[in-house]
């Protein structure tokens, strides 16, 4: 199996199963003398971690992060970071009746489409574990891009359909992590909440909507044609498995407007040029601004459900019904939050040091 590794220069190799003994990530090409230690990567973690509230899994993993090389007396050594994540609480059981079964909206068909062979425990590979991996390496690349000043805020701004007021950058800040949702709108949240409710109560699921912006991103990060900033960062987020649209700035909102509408005004602002607006997101012609860079996900509701599936037995090649048990999130987008910002910001420092925005050698 190949395409575990993203990046160029700042690059990550995520590995482990859901249900074998853990799960974790290298990174190679972090620059050297960046602070680093385990708690750094642990306030990530736990705020992807299962069994959080009610509306998440009930599997409950401490998600533990251990460094395993590449840091040394508090401080990256520029060698390769190993990062690992024990499962501790799996219950692989509910999974034998499916052994033969693929789940509807899984990956599970797919799989064994390809290679004849699949990890049946929990997903195996493709459960949505492997992202823990992903996030332990965004905390280190939070705080490589921490040092020249650039946040990375994401936060649900719909799910199930309900729609949350437009939120500033402030109150993402102040109001995102304050709800089990991760919504800025308070109001909305409680909705949202409710939502979730409802459809787990039915033995549903329900998607929706992340909004994720890195304000700080200096101007001309980003190359010209293939090596487009929107480009990688739209292959970076669309390689989270639930995930099944990007868009950036207005996006789709785009197509139903006018040159004159969509086109941001270009002001002096500070004594340099500056966008009046940000329709384009933080990004004209693969290329940041300066401005904001602003990006959405669409984020598809939760295949695990408990509802009567239609599915093939493969063992026997006819049809057959399926009911889902188990450990399920019935609704992704409140932990995907942290999921999103890693992909961003692994992005973000990696085309920062293909661009000579930051050093490859130590910072001090």
């Amino acid at each position: 199996m190949s395409g575990n590794t993203f990046g160029t220069l700042f690059r990550i190799t995520t590995w482990g199963e859901s249900h074998g003994p853990a799960v974790g990530v290298v990174i190679d090409g972090c620059p050297a003398g960046i602070a680093l230690g385990e708690a750094d990567i642990q306030k990530e973690l736990d705020r992807r971690r299962p069994g959080q509230s009610d509306i998440t899994t009930p599997r409950k993993e401490e998600d533990m992060a251990e460094i395993l090389s590449g840091v040394f007396s508090g401080k990256t050594t520029g060698a390769p970071i190993s990062i690992m994540v024990s499962n501790r609480d799996v219950d692989s059981s509910k999974y034998e009746e499916l052994r033969s079964t693929p789940r509807p909206g899984h990956a599970d068909l797919t799989y064994e489409l390809k290679y004849g062979f699949r990890d049946w425990r929990g997903g195996g590979r493709s459960s949505a574990r492997e992202t823990a991996g992903r996030v332990a390496a965004g905390a280190v690349a939070k705080k490589v891009l921490a040092i020249h000043g650039i946040e990375i805020l994401g936060h649900v701004i719909e799910l199930g359909g309900i729609r949350a007021k437009s939120a500033n950058i402030e109150d993402i800040r102040e109001n995102t992590e304050k709800n089990p949702v991760r919504c800025a709108d308070t109001d909305a949240s409680l909705k949202m909440y409710s939502m979730i409710q409802a459809a787990r109560s039915e033995g549903d699921s329900v998607g929706g909507v992340v909004e994720i912006i890195s304000p700080g991103v200096p101007a001309g990060v980003g190359e010209p044609v293939f090596d487009k900033l929107s480009a990688e960062l739209a292959r970076g987020l669309m390689s989270i498995g639930a995930v099944k649209g990007v868009e950036i700035g207005a996006g789709f909102s785009s197509a139903a407007m006018r040159g004159s509408q969509m086109n941001d005004p270009i002001v002096v602002r500070g004594g340099k040029p500056g966008m009046l607006t940000n329709n384009a997101g933080g990004i004209l012609g693969g290329i940041s601004t300066g401005e904001p860079i602003v990006c959405r996900i669409a984020v598809k509701p939760t295949p695990s459900i408990s509802k009567e599936q239609c599915t093939v037995d493969l063992g026997k090649m006819e049809e057959a019904k399926i009911k889902i048990r188990g450990r399920h999130d019935p609704s992704i987008p409140p932990r995907i939050v942290p999921v999103a910002e890693a992909m961003v910001a692994l992005v973000l420092v990696d085309m920062m040091m293909r661009g000579g925005f930051i050093k490859t050698s130590a910072v001090g």
